[in-house]
């Protein structure tokens, strides 16, 4: 970078984000920890000691004002990160889920960082969003505080999150299941918890009425698409040369035309 360069970006006014950043980072000091950020938002991590209090200040801060929770979502980090997809050859793992409940990452991860609950905030009166998220301390119990005395609309979406992945929300004024059945057992978006459920249920004609069963399915591995090579589309293996790049249809030859009949013979008389 030239000097000149250099001196341009220096000169250059901030942006609307790094304004944002700046008065985030002056209103919750030493309480937000930044996180990563590909989608063009700013994306924070702060202690479940110091969410409400930061929940309330980014609602209520000059140049926040996040008045509106526009979703609450959970997130499960077992595994994270471990690709068990192979696309030259076939697999026998795959993404079958069909594990024990209790299973553990394999040692890679940290303890109080598999459940996460990810908060997508939104201030209508600047036009501006932000995302903030929390870990839950308890691997085996996760629990956080419930921001519904911030933003009543996190309501049914924390509902939401216990009943999916089970993280509990102290604080909540009427923490149900949301989705799932009165009787199921379990969170279906638990990477603990395998495809085919853990119990189904069938009418018994004796009892007349649904009776709850464990389930008869027998766990399976799900083997995933795999990218094979196909020789038929081989450049040694056609007409056209390898080079040609070409899409257009070739032009068709013209086929020549059909003898003329011959005339019809004169009848003899």
């Amino acid at each position: 970078m030239t000097a000149d360069t250099a001196t341009a970006a220096a000169a250059a006014p901030p942006s609307r984000l790094d304004r944002l950043r700046a008065a985030v980072e002056a209103a919750l000091s030493g309480q937000l920890t930044p996180a990563a950020n590909h989608t063009g938002e700013l994306s924070f991590e702060v202690r479940p000691a110091q969410l409400l209090n930061a929940a309330k200040v980014l609602r209520d801060g000059a140049g926040l004002k996040f008045e509106m929770c526009m979703d609450v979502c959970g997130v499960d980090y077992l595994q994270h990160g471990r690709a068990e997809w192979t696309t030259q050859h076939a697999t026998l793992s795959g993404f079958s889920r069909g594990v024990a409940r209790g299973m553990s990452s394999g040692g890679d991860l940290a303890p109080g960082r598999r459940f996460a609950v990810v908060y997508h905030l939104l201030s209508i009166s600047l036009n501006q969003r932000l995302r903030l998220r929390v870990f839950c301390e308890d691997d085996e119990v996760p629990a956080v505080d419930s921001v519904t005395g911030v933003w009543a609309s996190a309501d049914w979406f924390e509902r939401e999150a216990f009943d999916l992945f089970g993280i509990l929300f102290k604080g909540h004024p009427d923490l149900r299941r949301l989705l799932t059945d009165y009787g199921f057992i379990g969170h279906p978006f638990r990477k603990d918890f395998p495809l085919s459920g853990n119990v189904e249920v069938r009418y018994d004609p004796e009892k007349r009425r649904v009776v709850y069963q464990p389930v008869s399915i027998e766990p399976r591995t799900l083997v995933p698409k795999v990218i094979r090579h196909d020789n038929r589309y081989d450049p040694q293996l056609t007409n056209a040369p390898a080079h040609a790049t070409s899409i257009e249809p070739p032009v068709p030859a013209v086929a020549p035309a059909p003898p003329s009949p011959p005339p019809p013979a004169k009848p003899n008389g």
